[in-house]
């Protein structure tokens, strides 16, 4: 059984009800999607989780309406200054989670791009911090990519996060934000990974 993993209804309305898929709406935001996706795994067994949803891209590399992999994701859990946390001695932050790369890499042989991703407690609206956020690494952000990957991590069942591109994270004016865009590529996607598992559209 796959478990599909979205925040809000509208971001996977294209799914039809099909056997051997699940559907899980959790709410907005990291602690959302933990809580109710922990619940899930904690009440039934699942072959795999998939992160559904959409996203901003720090750059125009990515076009809104793309639909990507991500291949891993972070959060920000260190000092405002990029330092780490002292923490102490045998203490591990765990501030990264990774989706299934065999997974990812039958995707991207599809022709589907994969990213790394950030996942952020509030969508950026400054060039600054779009600037920061890139320089780590991250090509896209969500607000729940991490919490379900490192769920799914946890529960020890094989995930992995797909997303449609909506806007740029960027200065608010210049975001080109476009949630219909961003939905119809995460459903090219989805339907693509899932004709691979066997369970065509």
């Amino acid at each position: 059984m796959i478990l599909i993993v979205s925040a809000t209804r509208q971001e996977r309305a294209f799914l039809e009800p099909r056997a051997g898929v699940e559907v899980l709406v959790t709410g907005i935001g990291l602690v959302e999607a933990a809580a109710q996706l922990s619940r899930a795994l904690a009440r039934d067994r699942y072959d795999l989780v998939v992160g559904a949803g959409i996203a901003g891209a720090y750059d125009e590399e990515l076009a809104i309406g793309d639909g990507v992999v991500v291949s891993e994701e972070t959060i920000e859990l260190d000092l405002e200054t990029g330092s780490v946390l002292p923490l102490p001695a045998g203490m591990i932050v765990h501030d990264r989670a990774a989706s299934d790369l065999a997974l990812v890499d039958r995707l991207v042989e599809l022709g589907f791009r994969s990213v790394r991703g950030v996942t952020v407690a509030r969508v950026t609206a400054t060039d600054e911090t779009a600037a920061r956020l890139r320089a780590g690494g991250a090509r896209i952000e969500s607000m729940e990519g991490f919490s379900v990957l490192r769920a799914a991590e946890i529960a020890g069942v094989p995930a992995i996060e797909m997303r449609g591109i909506s806007n740029y994270a960027r200065e608010r004016s210049r975001s080109q934000w476009d949630f219909s865009a961003g939905t119809r590529g995460l459903a090219r996607i989805t339907k693509a990974f899932l004709a691979l598992q066997g369970l065509p559209s």
